[in-house]
């Protein structure tokens, strides 16, 4: 606790120099760092303990201010732990003080750190590029910092590269001059940085063509491609200069730093990166050939490049106190990237893909016994990586999508706010924000959230009607869901579930919105005619299945027969009843219930081979079928041909 991380009491990173003129040459693995920490101590000590992995520390010493320098004797590392302790011959005494580190660090090939990256020349020649990946816990591995999330700082970064070379960080180049001591070498003044976690700080030095724009707001913004191919980044480029201004919009808190650079990376482990200012990207998630690119891969890097950038804000600005909050990190982006997304470019009516996609597979995975809840508690930060999966990111994004739409956009909006402008360069956890939308909203946010975010698993709603004479009469019971069968557990979870109710009147607005929170509910839909169908879950928001009584779903087949049920609503239906599908007594019964209600689809022979695969001995008793999920003992080719099939059936 010596070190503070108040941002009025900053530690600096002052200069970061990569001194071996050699750097990039295929013989050189290594780099010398001489680096200046400003730092409080908070208690008397004889020793500074640091994050620290695969560097060989040359000197340290420490400065107290207006006091003589006092050099380290001994660095004791813990390798199993990533640390090393400097020790000290004497008391450093509280006060504010200098600690200087001169190191050598490993230009690695780990894709982590501080590594070299790969690439061929125009020509053919093999050369490689210095890149940085440091999210969770890699910027140990490019120099000694305390590199947990909370602790952040301002940081000033200098570079030593070959003149021929393009060098990047965070932040915008003020000085560019000769290197005194070899002429080959330039050294490279990046403007200091706002306060940051170390997970965020980059730095590129390879060799790269560039395309530039403008925002609205005047940010300067540069998609950085290898040589030869800046035509390459002009798509990536005018997504990003559409989706500043719209984040800033959104959030109503400008982007705070005076450029963004976006770079594709040769070698790079991630789809991207979010460092503050300099986004990495693999090649696939940022290169658009105008020519030859087809339109799901224009699709993937918009998405890509509006998760990324909502970061720079959620996550970069407002960062999370601990890994256990990663998750809200990720949805959120995973989540918002569609809204930016959809506001760019309508016409590719992302929302249906994302229910495709996103939404689909991760209650397909949450269905399973061996799920996890969205939030998982992080004790050591080797196990980050282990919560880095589809129920952080696309269960995450679908709860937060729910969340949205109970509140309403307008309120949400307000509540972000809130939240980005409360916490901006500091560190918050996910109560936090349900605290500042719950200001926004008057809505219970904690309480709904909670029951989404802290268990697995989502809830199958079984919901039937009766009519009194012109009112319909719902009741809605809540379970748990499992691939496997009915839910046989001891204990009975529940869920505060937002339900929007539509009818045939306004298939594409909700006649009523309602928080189911307890396991059973009667609701009354005024005003509501025999004649009239009703359907659950307007949009395939609703993060939960819902289970129609027979008459119910016989309702609903002239809504899928003339398409006036919209696209988004017929798929989270079909996935719905496929995912019901059970081989039971009454199977023949529910296997003519589902043909009827898919009867409006063009392709009948296909509904009857999933069918009639569904109820085949290859299927267990008791195994659900989801739309991406098979029987168990089923052979491999006759999963391919089920997924085939249902792609088929998938609405336009």
């Amino acid at each position: 606790e010596w070190l503070s991380t108040a941002p009025a009491l900053q530690y600096l990173l002052l200069p970061l120099h990569p001194k071996h003129p050699t750097l990039l040459q295929t013989n050189c693995h290594f780099f010398l760092v001489l680096m200046e920490f400003l730092l409080q101590v908070k208690n008397a000590t004889n020793q500074i303990v640091m994050n620290c992995a695969d560097i060989d520390i040359i000197t340290a010493s420490y400065a107290p201010e207006g006091d003589e320098e006092v050099h380290a004797t001994g660095f004791n590392y813990q390798n199993e732990d990533e640390k090393v302790t400097l020790s000290f011959p004497s008391t450093l005494q509280k006060g504010t003080g200098t600690l200087k580190i001169d190191f050598v660090g490993e230009l690695n090939d780990k894709m982590k750190g501080f590594y070299r990256s790969k690439y061929s020349t125009p020509s053919g020649d093999t050369r490689y590029a210095a890149v940085t990946q440091f999210e969770a816990t890699d910027a140990r591995r490019a120099f000694p910092c305390w590199d947990e999330p909370a602790i952040k700082a301002t940081f000033d970064i200098s570079l030593v590269v070959p003149k021929d070379r393009v060098a990047l960080s965070n932040m915008n180049v003020v000085e560019r001059r000769p290197y005194p001591d070899d002429e080959s070498l330039v050294e490279v003044k990046f403007a200091r940085s706002p306060v940051m976690s170390t997970y965020l700080v980059a730095f590129v030095v390879g060799e790269y063509d560039f395309v530039e724009a403008r925002s609205q707001d005047g940010v300067l913004v540069r998609v950085y491609t290898p040589v030869g191919k800046a035509e390459q980044g002009k798509f990536a480029l005018e997504v990003a200069a559409k989706t500043l201004p719209f984040y800033k919009d959104y959030f109503n808190v400008p982007y705070p730093l005076p450029k963004i650079d976006l770079i594709a990376i040769a070698d790079f482990a991630a789809g991207a990166m979010e460092n503050w200012g300099l986004v990495t990207y693999r090649e696939t998630a940022l290169l658009i050939d105008p020519k030859n690119s087809c339109s799901s891969s224009r699709q993937w890097v918009a998405l890509v490049v509006g998760h990324e950038l909502a970061h720079q804000w959620f996550g970069n600005l407002v960062t999370m106190e601990w890994w256990t909050h990663l998750w809200l990190n990720e949805g959120f982006a995973s989540w918002i990237e569609y809204l930016c997304v959809d506001h760019c470019f309508p016409e590719y009516d992302i929302w249906t893909q994302f229910v495709s996609a996103d939404y689909t597979r991760a209650q397909e995975l949450d269905a399973l016994d061996n799920s996890h809840p969205i939030e998982v508690s992080v004790g050591h930060p080797s196990e980050v990586d282990e919560i880095f999966d589809a129920i952080s990111y696309s269960k995450g994004a679908s709860v937060i999508r729910m969340l949205h739409d109970y509140i309403g956009d307008e309120d949400f909006r307000k509540g972000m706010n809130l939240y980005l402008t409360k916490f901006q360069q500091r560190n918050a956890a996910t109560e936090d924000l349900w605290e500042s939308l719950e200001k926004a909203s008057g809505k219970p946010i904690a309480a709904v959230m909670n029951t989404w975010t802290k268990q697995m698993g989502f809830p199958l709603i079984y919901v039937e009607a009766e009519q009194q004479e012109d009112d319909k009469v719902l009741k809605l019971v809540q379970k748990k869901f499992c691939a496997s069968g009915p839910y046989t557990g001891e204990d009975f979870p529940m869920w505060m579930v937002p339900i929007s109710i539509c009818t045939s009147e306004d298939p594409t607005c909700a006649k009523m919105q309602i928080l189911m929170d307890k396991p059973e509910l009667t609701v009354v839909l005024k005003d509501t005619k025999p004649e009239q169908w009703v359907k659950l879950n307007l949009g395939t928001v609703g993060f939960y299945r819902t289970q129609y009584s027979p008459a119910m779903l016989e309702s609903l087949i002239p809504a899928i027969r003339d398409l006036s049920l919209p696209p988004v609503d017929r798929l989270g239906l079909q996935n719905d009843l496929f995912s019901l599908l059970h081989k039971q007594a009454d199977m023949q019964e529910e296997k003519n219930r589902i043909e009827r209600v898919l009867g409006a689809i063009s392709q009948p022979e296909l509904i009857q081979k999933v069918l009639t695969f569904a109820l085949s001995v290859s299927s267990l008793p008791g195994a659900g079928l989801n739309l991406l999920q098979f029987p168990p003992g089923s052979s491999e080719p006759g999963k391919s041909q089920i997924e085939e099939n249902l792609s088929e059936l998938r609405p336009n």
